[in-house]
């Protein structure tokens, strides 16, 4: 979990912790990935490699406060077992985060937890490039964690399946759904794109 605090500066200072497994996906070879996601938000990120505790701040007085958020839904996604290449979509003004932690869901039974995550990856990893792909998201499976990158619709649609899964519904069942869903979605997106075109001549 992160808060927010005012420095007495008044510039906004987040904190974060990251599994020590994962700093070294975070910071990059040589720093990079780190350098070019504070580089990217117009933040200052300090790492204790110790214990895994991430500070962001705000590089100058003008960096927007959302700068911060994305730089810390970058962290976050990284630390759910995304790749950096993958989370610096979230920079994107309009894409967003959900992280499922599934033993909230399911319980602690590992035997279940493990059914529950077989069922969301599938032979070969089919069901969740398939969901990806409907949906156009991207899907994170890391530990107990199911983490969603994607823009508001797709993402939250995502969830909707993959929360179906959990529950025990066929996999034909949420495949039906996501159709039905991905194609009102496109519709809704063109009727909106064509709008603004003709609203803008």
């Amino acid at each position: 979990m992160s808060n927010t605090s005012k420095t007495p500066q008044n510039m906004t200072r987040m904190y974060l912790k990251i599994r020590p497994e994962r700093l070294g996906v975070l910071i990059g070879e040589g720093g990079k990935t780190l350098k070019e996601l504070e580089n990217r938000t117009r933040t200052i990120i300090s790492v204790d490699s110790v214990n895994g505790n991430v500070v962001i701040e705000a590089a100058t007085p003008e960096t927007p406060v959302d700068m911060l958020l994305k730089a810390s839904d970058f962290i976050k996604a990284v630390d759910a077992g995304f790749s950096p290449e993958r989370a610096f979509r979230l920079l994107d003004e309009d894409a967003v985060l959900i992280i499922i932690d599934l033993k909230e869901v399911v319980g602690d039974s590992q035997s279940h937890l493990y059914r529950v995550k077989a069922r969301i990856i599938g032979e070969e990893g089919r069901v969740k490039t398939n969901i990806e792909q409907l949906t156009g998201t991207y899907i994170s499976i890391y530990e107990d964690l199911v983490a969603i990158i994607g823009d508001y619709e797709g993402a939250y649609l995502a969830r909707e399946a993959l929360e179906m899964l959990v529950q025990g519904r066929e996999h034909s069942t949420v495949y039906r759904f996501l159709n039905k869903k991905a194609r009102e979605l496109k519709r809704r997106r063109l009727t909106e794109y064509w709008r603004k075109n003709f609203e803008a001549n």
